[in-house]
């Protein structure tokens, strides 16, 4: 509640510029898996054009996207878009530290293709975790980034929490490849 609080000023702003920049709603939510295999609707800022369901369910975002608006471009580099995520936190469907909560398609994908891939499903996703402040976000090594998830996993203390939290602020909210 209070990173929303916080937040509110950016998130503000960020509606006015969606709707002045580009046709469609200002959130946009997509069915993530999370704690236990579960489903849910994952909130974020729209930072592309609106695209069918079928079209956005099994494509990868990449560096120069022709999806996505002006806007969107820089919301992304900077995790503007990911604000929305914390009324997700408040939910119960995630935790602002943990591994990042993918599409149910690329799921059933990994969980054949990369060993130990489905532990990650036994903790509540995260706004930030240990891969994404590791540089693996975007268009990286998905078995960097489950083994990131992984070792977070089996680490997991208070103070990492706290370590990841820093890594975020300080340089993890602009990243080379958030795209």
């Amino acid at each position: 509640l209070f990173a929303i609080i916080l937040a509110s000023p950016i998130m503000l702003l960020s509606v006015i510029m969606i709707k002045l920049t580009s046709p469609g709603p200002v959130i946009y939510k997509q069915e993530r898996v999370g704690l236990n295999r579960k489903k849910f609707y994952m909130y974020k800022f729209r930072s592309m054009k609106v695209q069918t369901e079928e079209e956005e369910k099994t494509k990868w975002s990449t560096k120069n996207d022709p999806r996505k608006t002006k806007w969107g471009s820089f919301m992304r580099k900077t995790s503007i878009d990911e604000l929305p995520q914390f009324f997700n936190v408040l939910k119960g469907d995630m935790s602002i530290i943990g591994p990042r909560p993918e599409r149910p398609y690329f799921v059933e994908k990994f969980r054949d293709e990369i060993p130990r891939y489905m532990i990650k499903h036994q903790v509540r996703p995260g706004i930030t975790g240990w891969a994404q402040v590791s540089g693996f976000r975007g268009d990286t090594s998905i078995e960097g980034r489950i083994e990131h998830d992984l070792e977070y996993i089996e680490n997991w203390t208070f103070f990492f929490d706290i370590k990841i939290v820093f890594l975020t602020i300080f340089n993890g909210f602009v990243n080379k490849n958030a795209y």
